[in-house]
């Protein structure tokens, strides 16, 4: 329901304030542009929609061979005792909680190709379980909230960017965008356990997220003390050694229980096309809103507006410039990062709001289009409060993102 009411307020803003162009700007060509940009969102929805099939059937496929060959099924045991206090209606070894730790451990690597198509099984496993259909079950919400906070370790992309418009150390927003993400996770995490009356003060709770307070610390300290240089290199290794690791090891299980891990992985590839077929109309319906609230002009005057406010209260307004790339975050993925890498070039990379930009866009997740993927993909319609908490994990974010930009780099 949050979503029908969100999608129609981006059509019905866009169409509001092209109005206001064309009558008090004389702009004509705002609505040509506004129609331009919903047919392009909606060829790149399907564009993207049919990248992901590679993708999704790859991994699907793997996925497969792990389940046959039992390693899912004994990652499930290992991640119980975790997930079943903050997942208590997964039962104890159900395969969506291995689906889940592979989905979260490949966000916290970087490697969105993986996570997403590990993300979709599990939120297909969980519907399994979903007593109703069409509406979003405890679980997949707070599974959706964390993905929406995404809780990377090395933000490998924003690097390279930096690297690519001339940032004399490209690595020089590991540390705020590895902080900023974190407390992004940990605001989703409690705004969701706060609604369901989840016990975050449990033992194994507290040990885990403790655990995993310092492995974040132990990054920090062991990637800061290297050469600049070195940093994107050993997190990038690390990165796809864990994960081509993670193949072998369902391949050799499947091959000592005797499992033909062609047919498994083909079985699996043919779940991955469907799956990919599926959420095309969800991502063009959110893809579309969005441009179209983007080409009319919307964004540059909330920004305006925004810069007015802080003007009025004395703040030092440096951090507006950077906005752009906030608000677009939880909306596009790619509009993020297009706003991300037109602010590193108008004013530095190396800039303050160069830099903050690049913190930003490492902060948190794509709600709306996580969204629409994942809800979209087992016909998920009343969504709950999955919005408001995965807003609510981004706006943390972000704010920790500015605060840490002028901590570290003002």
């Amino acid at each position: 329901m949050i979503l029908n009411y969100i999608w129609i307020g981006f059509l019905l803003i866009a169409f509001i304030v092209a109005c206001i162009q064309l009558i008090f700007f004389g702009n004509t060509q705002i609505f040509s542009d506004i129609m331009t940009a919903a047919f392009g969102s909606a060829k790149s929805g399907f564009e993207v929609s049919l990248g992901l099939t590679g993708a999704l059937s790859l991994w699907l496929g793997i996925m497969k061979i792990g389940e046959k060959g039992g390693v899912l099924e004994r990652l499930s045991h290992v991640v119980a005792p975790f997930f079943v206090k903050i997942f208590p209606e997964i039962p104890k070894g159900h395969p969506a909680l291995a689906s889940m730790f592979m989905n979260l451990s490949a966000t916290m690597l970087g490697l969105d190709n993986a996570a997403t198509p590990m993300g979709l099984k599990a939120m297909s496993e969980m519907q399994e379980l979903n007593p109703e259909k069409d509406k979003a079950s405890n679980s997949m919400i707070l599974f959706l909230v964390l993905n929406t906070a995404g809780l990377t370790l090395i933000p490998i992309s924003v690097m390279v960017y930096r690297a690519q418009l001339g940032a004399v150390n490209p690595a020089d927003v590991f540390i705020p965008i590895l902080l900023a993400t974190f407390i992004a996770f940990i605001a989703g995490l409690i705004s969701v356990a706060v609604i369901q009356k989840i016990n975050l003060f449990n033992r194994v709770v507290l040990g885990t997220l403790g655990g995993i307070s310092a492995l974040v610390g132990g990054i920090i300290y062991f990637l800061s003390g290297l050469p600049k240089e070195q940093i994107a290199q050993y997190s990038s290794f690390a990165a796809n050694f864990i994960l081509l690791s993670i193949i072998i090891s369902f391949i050799t299980m499947a091959l000592i229980r005797k499992v033909n891990v062609y047919d498994s992985f083909i079985e699996g590839a043919k779940e991955g096309f469907k799956v990919a077929i599926g959420i095309i109309p969800y991502l063009i319906a959110i893809l579309v809103a969005i441009g179209m609230f983007r080409a009319s002009g919307a964004l540059t005057f909330l920004i305006d507006g925004i810069r007015w406010l802080v003007a009025l209260t004395g703040v030092n307004t440096e951090f507006v410039d950077a906005l752009p790339t906030a608000l677009m975050k939880p909306l596009s993925g790619s509009g993020a990062r297009g706003m991300m890498i037109e602010t590193m070039k108008l004013h530095g990379a190396d800039s303050f709001v160069g830099r903050l930009s690049s913190i930003i866009q490492g902060s948190t997740d794509t709600t709306f289009y996580i969204i629409a993927v994942y809800f979209g993909s087992v016909g998920i319609k009343n969504t709950r409060y999955a919005i408001l908490c995965g807003l609510f994990a981004d706006a943390v974010g972000i704010t920790a993102a500015i605060l840490l930009g002028y901590l570290f780099f003002h």
